[in-house]
C-alpha cells in the first residue's frame, strides 16, 4: 500500500538530534516511510491513499516500553478486552512487554518462566491489535536459570530479560544472570523502586548499579519511588536508560527528567506507562506523561515526544519511532482539542492539554483517520482525500 500524507502544519521527528523535518508531507510504502518533506504531484497521484492533514502536528508512533501484557488483546488484572486496540487510538503504536507477570498462575520454575516467554513471543508475533506491533516475551529471571538458558532463548528469539519477580534472597542476587543475558545482546530490564505486587521486594539505586541493566523500569515508581538519593546516584554512576511512568510517582519522574537535562544526557529519558496494573488502563497515558514534562517540567513538547518515541527505538533497537526515510512507517497525527484554549498541538502540550488524536497509521496503513475515540475532537478536519481501496478509514463513534 501506498500512503500520501499532505497539508502537514509541522513533522516533529522524534530525534533529538534533528527533532523537527521541513516540508508538509509523508509517503508510506510497504510498510517503511519512503518520502519525507515536500511531496511531487507525482507522489501523491501514484498513493492509493492520500490523507489531507489540514494543518494538524504528526508525530512517530509512540512506543510504551512498560506494557503487562499476558496473551491476546486481554488483561486479567482489570478484566478488560480489547484495550491494546484502545491504546492505538491514543496514538501508541508500539507496546514492549513488561514481562508476562501478570498471567494468572503465572511458573516460576526455570522450565516454566522459559516456555511462558516463548509462548508469549511466538502468539505476538504476527497479532497485532488495531495494528500495533507488540513485542512479547520477557524471561523473567528465577533462581536455577542458568546462562545456558539465557542462550537458548536468545538462539529461539528472546531478546528480552527481566529482574525483580524473581524468587532471589535479595535483588543483588539478580547480578550475574542480568549481566550474562546482556553478554549475549539481550535489552535487559529491572523493576525499580518499592513493591508493587505480594511476593516483591523493593529494587534502589544500588540494587540497579549492582546488575547494570539496559532499563531501570519506572526509576519514579512502580508505583512507590526508591530513596531519594537513588535518583543522582543512577545519573552520575551509569549510563543506564531511566524508564518514567504515567502509573509511577509524578514528582520523581520531574526530578528524573531535569536530573538527566542537567547531565547533558536526554537520550537516556524513556517513557513508558507500566499498564494495566492496580493503576489501570491508560490508553492516553503516553501523551499524559508528555504533557506532565512539557507543561509542569518546562521540557520542549518536541523533546518529551521523543522521550516517548525515538529514545525507545534506540534503547530497544526498533526501527520504528522516528520519522525518517526508511524507518518504520508508524505516524500519528494531533492537533489541539477543539474548545481549548491553544490552537495548534505543541502550544496544546506545553500548556497541559492532552492533543486530539487524529489519524494513525501502522506498518503504513491507516487504523482511523478524523477523529479517535479516547480524545475529543481536533480543531482542524483531518480526512481522506482520496482512496481507491474498498476500505473505510473513519474512526468508530464514542
Amino acid at each position: 500500500m501506498r500512503v500520501a500524507i499532505v497539508n502537514l502544519g509541522r513533522i516533529v521527528t522524534g530525534d533529538l538530534a534533528a527533532p523537527f523535518s521541513g516540508g508538509d508531507g509523508i509517503l508510506l510504502e510497504n510498510g517503511r516511510i519512503a518520502a519525507i518533506g515536500t511531496l511531487s504531484p507525482e507522489q501523491v497521484a501514484g498513493a492509493q491513499v492520500v490523507v489531507d492533514a489540514a494543518g494538524t502536528v504528526a508525530t512517530p508512533g509512540l512506543i510504551d516500553s512498560h506494557v503487562h501484557i499476558t496473551f491476546g488483546d486481554y488483561t486479567p488484572r482489570q478484566k478488560v478486552v480489547g484495550y491494546l486496540e484502545s491504546y492505538v487510538h491514543g496514538g501508541t503504536t508500539t507496546a514492549i512487554t513488561a514481562s508476562e507477570v501478570h498471567v494468572p498462575g503465572r511458573p516460576k520454575d526455570p522450565a516454566g518462566v522459559k516456555a511462558l516467554a516463548l509462548a508469549a513471543a511466538a502468539c505476538f508475533r504476527d497479532y497485532r491489535p488495531g495494528g500495533m506491533r507488540v513485542h512479547a516475551g520477557s524471561i523473567i529471571l528465577e533462581p536455577g536459570l542458568t546462562e545456558t538458558d539465557l542462550a537458548e532463548l536468545k538462539a529461539a528469539g528472546i531478546w528480552l530479560a527481566k529482574a525483580g519477580f524473581g524468587a532471589f534472597p535479595t535483588p543483588m542476587d539478580y547480578a550475574p544472570l542480568m549481566k550474562a543475558a546482556r553478554a549475549l545482546g539481550m535489552v535487559t530490564t529491572m523493576h525499580t523502586g518499592g513493591s508493587s505486587i505480594p511476593g516483591s521486594s523493593g529494587i534502589w539505586a544500588e540494587h540497579v548499579l549492582a546488575s547494570d541493566p539496559t532499563v531501570s523500569f519506572h526509576v519514579n515508581g512502580g508505583p512507590v519511588a526508591m530513596p531519594e538519593e537513588g535518583f543522582e546516584r543512577l545519573v552520575k554512576e551509569s549510563t543506564v536508560a531511566m524508564q518514567i511512568c504515567t502509573a509511577g510517582n509524578l514528582r520523581t519522574a520531574l526530578k528524573t527528567a531535569r536530573l538527566l537535562d542537567e547531565a547533558g544526557q536526554p537520550e537516556r529519558l524513556l517513557i513508558a506507562t507500566d499498564t494495566p496494573t492496580g493503576s489501570g488502563i491508560m490508553p492516553l497515558g503516553m501523551f499524559y506523561t508528555i504533557t506532565h514534562l512539557a507543561s509542569l517540567g518546562g521540557m520542549p513538547p518536541e523533546q518529551a515526544i521523543a522521550a516517548a518515541t525515538g529514545n525507545n527505538a534506540r534503547v530497544y533497537g526498533l526501527n520504528s519511532g522516528v520519522l525518517a526515510v526508511g524507518r518504520d512507517a508508524d505516524v500519528v497525527l494531533i492537533d489541539a482539542c477543539a474548545g481549548g484554549s491553544k490552537s495548534d498541538a505543541l502550544s496544546a502540550i506545553a500548556n497541559g492539554d492532552v492533543p486530539a488524536v487524529s489519524a494513525v497509521f501502522t506498518d503504513g496503513v491507516p487504523r482511523f483517520v478524523g477523529r479517535s475515540r479516547n480524545t475529543p475532537a481536533g480543531m482542524r478536519n483531518v480526512r481522506t482525500a482520496h482512496c481507491s481501496l474498498p476500505m473505510d478509514f473513519s474512526g468508530s463513534a464514542h
